[in-house]
């Protein structure tokens, strides 16, 4: 491991021995990486996932569609969006410094409840016809306070689960499950509301809340290191954890490569005039879906067949040629006239996002030290969400300016540059390894 820009790997927690690797023949080679579902901590910590990566995209359609129930306006389901972003962020920040100062089990299942009551109580306002906007809003906000603090603290708890040489595949595992619930669970919400109504769709997803809390009352406890100083979870830890990032070069630059990729490369906000205009003549319905499901369907391909990439060693290089071939298929979208050949391009882009996340993930998690993991996923969280929040903005107002494909196109590229200057002016990021 390059010394230079991360530090000694930290040892799995109730690891069952490591198997030594054996060559991997025939279609194996290219299947998933499953070494880390060998761990029994991490395999539970996992298994939860399945359910919930469903469950919470069940709340993720019900929330907007009941607003638009209520209120009949589009700008509504958007300034509940925002209301939802705000307390996340805030939250995200203050969990990881509170992640790295407490037993990450107990936060879990303390946030995981909350989580759950929440959901809980969507459904009763749903079945009680309160039909109140603000109510959803402060639900709403309320619950991605949880998530906020919840998230930090389950990504960084994965590093104590599995050995170092397992991150990348136990990453790949994970986003895998979430890419897939991105695509099942709107199409479960969709078939489902028609049949059951929207309450239950809460109550769905808090009854999958408590598969989560089961398994992580079972997790091993994962107190702050014996090495660790005492502290508290204040604003001074919040700014430690940026001053570290700012002192490790490699852990800033998997940052800037996600803010690169999501800001200047994610055209989501110009799909629904795209399948209203260059693509209408498939008929527009058929193009938004397709539009929408195909990056989410790439990151799950990717997953499927992560044992092409997850025992790569170069995490620097992999994370730069991700965010560059991310950058060149949303290129090659901007420039396709044809629906098919648009899907096909963004399902490469998915592929490519998910080779991305695999290994910034991986070095977030090998190149800092447990006591500032938490902090680091904290902003992990923000960047993540925040940077398609902007990339919307950017790119609507690009899109009105300059033609949708012009815009999609131009920000392809600039991708690709801005990438490529980076890895070039900075070694750091070329140079990690592991």
């Amino acid at each position: 491991m390059d010394t230079s820009e991360s530090s000694t790997a930290p040892e799995a927690e109730e690891a069952e021995p490591s198997p030594q690797d054996r060559p991997r023949h025939g279609w194996r080679r290219w299947a998933m990486d499953t070494r880390p579902l060998r761990r029994p901590a991490y395999r539970r910590l996992w298994s939860s996932t399945i359910v919930t990566a469903v469950g919470s995209q069940l709340t993720a359609v019900a929330v907007p569609k009941q607003i638009y129930d209520i209120t009949g306006s589009s700008a509504w389901v958007g300034y509940a969006s925002l209301a939802g972003l705000v307390p996340m962020v805030l939250f995200a920040l203050w969990g990881g410094a509170v992640a790295d100062t407490v037993d990450r089990r107990k936060l879990l299942l303390v946030t995981n409840s909350g989580i759950a009551v929440t959901s809980v109580l969507f459904w009763l306002q749903a079945v009680s016809g309160l039909d109140s906007v603000a109510v959803l809003m402060v639900l709403l906000a309320t619950q991605q306070a949880f998530f906020g603090l919840n998230a930090p603290a389950r990504n960084a708890s994965i590093a104590r689960l599995v050995p170092a040489g397992e991150l990348a595949a136990a990453n790949a595992l994970g986003s895998t499950v979430m890419q897939t619930g991105l695509v099942a669970g709107p199409l479960l919400a969709g078939s489902l509301i028609p049949v059951i109504g929207l309450p239950e769709l809460y109550l769905l997803d808090a009854v999958a809340l408590c598969v989560t809390l089961w398994a992580v009352a079972r997790l091993p406890a994962l107190p702050p290191l014996a090495s660790t100083t005492a502290r508290r979870a204040g604003v001074r830890e919040i700014a430690e954890g940026f001053r570290y990032i700012s002192r490790h070069k490699v852990l800033l630059l998997s940052f800037l490569a996600d803010v690169i990729a999501m800001v200047f490369g994610m055209p989501r906000a110009l799909f629904p005039q795209l399948a209203a205009e260059t693509y209408a003549s498939y008929g527009e319905g058929l193009a938004l879906g397709l539009l929408f499901a195909a990056i989410p369907i790439g990151a799950v391909l990717g997953g499927l067949f992560s044992g092409t990439f997850s025992r790569a060693r170069r995490h620097g290089w992999m994370v730069i040629g991700a965010v560059v071939a991310w950058g060149a298929a949303i290129a090659g979208f901007g420039l396709s006239g044809g629906l098919w050949l648009a899907v096909v391009f963004l399902v490469c882009a998915g592929v490519a996002d998910m080779v991305s996340m695999v290994f910034r993930g991986a070095i977030l998690l090998s190149a800092a030290t447990d006591e500032m993991r938490g902090r680091m996923q904290g902003v992990f969280t923000v960047v993540v969400a925040g940077g398609p929040r902007l990339a919307d903005a950017l790119h609507g107002t690009a899109g009105a300016a300059f033609g949708p494909r012009v815009a999609v196109a131009g920000g392809g590229l600039l991708v690709v540059v801005s990438m490529l200057g980076l890895a070039v002016a900075v070694p750091a990021l070329r140079r990690y390894r592991v």
